[in-house]
């Protein structure tokens, strides 16, 4: 008989949502309850990318490569991560934290005008479509200027208002969206802690 792959949660969010500080969290909290976990994050190298165009006097990494180009290499760094983070928990039986998953890769398609039948939505969708649905996806929701502060205060990098608002719209318009469950995050790390782990208790003893 196979054995039953390990729970997967997947964290989503635009940036600033506190989705990375959480899925730490959620890592270390499962496992210290005797439900090993293990943190993963599956980003697209946007922060590379983008770093690399301005070092090349271009805008960000779409105006470096090309749209169709610039998908290509950014599904398939999401795609790598996600491959073994999946791996890495079959192989050692720990639930799998995702901060970030395929629906991330969705939404940004979306936001910048090919996440719907377009032919590379089409494309990463079939390549991604090996990839199993979540025991639980949950997203992180707060308004777009707490989202941006927070993001300024990290001092790494910036966000536009606008952009961070069209974000969470592209994560809401997606297919998916209606098994997705939302979780205000603008309270406390506490609070948000709390209000995540009642969703994950829940998704593992369903």
């Amino acid at each position: 008989m196979q054995r039953r792959r390990p729970p997967v949660i997947a964290l989503l969010g635009v940036d600033g949502v506190g989705k990375t500080t959480q899925a730490r969290r959620l890592a270390r909290t499962l496992t210290a309850a005797g439900q090993p976990a293990s943190y993963f994050e599956n980003g697209g190298g946007r922060p590379l990318l983008d770093a690399l165009a301005r070092r090349l006097g271009r805008r960000d990494g779409p105006d470096l490569l090309g749209p169709r180009v610039h998908v290509t290499v950014e599904a398939t760094f999401r795609g790598l991560a996600i491959t073994r983070a999946l791996a890495l928990s079959r192989l050692t039986g720990r639930i799998a934290v995702m901060d970030r998953y395929t629906y991330c890769q969705y939404a940004v398609m979306r936001l910048r005008g090919d996440g719907g039948s377009g032919s590379g939505a089409r494309r990463v969708r079939a390549a991604y479509r090996r990839f199993p649905v979540p025991d639980l996806v949950v997203l992180f929701t707060a308004p777009a200027t707490l989202a941006q502060a927070r993001v300024e205060r990290r001092g790494r990098d910036h966000e536009d208002l606008d952009r961070l608002a069209a974000f969470a719209e592209a994560y809401r318009s997606l297919p998916e969206a209606a098994a997705f469950h939302e979780l205000p995050a603008a309270g406390t790390p506490d609070e948000v802690h709390g209000a995540l782990l009642t969703l994950v208790t829940a998704a593992l003893h369903h």
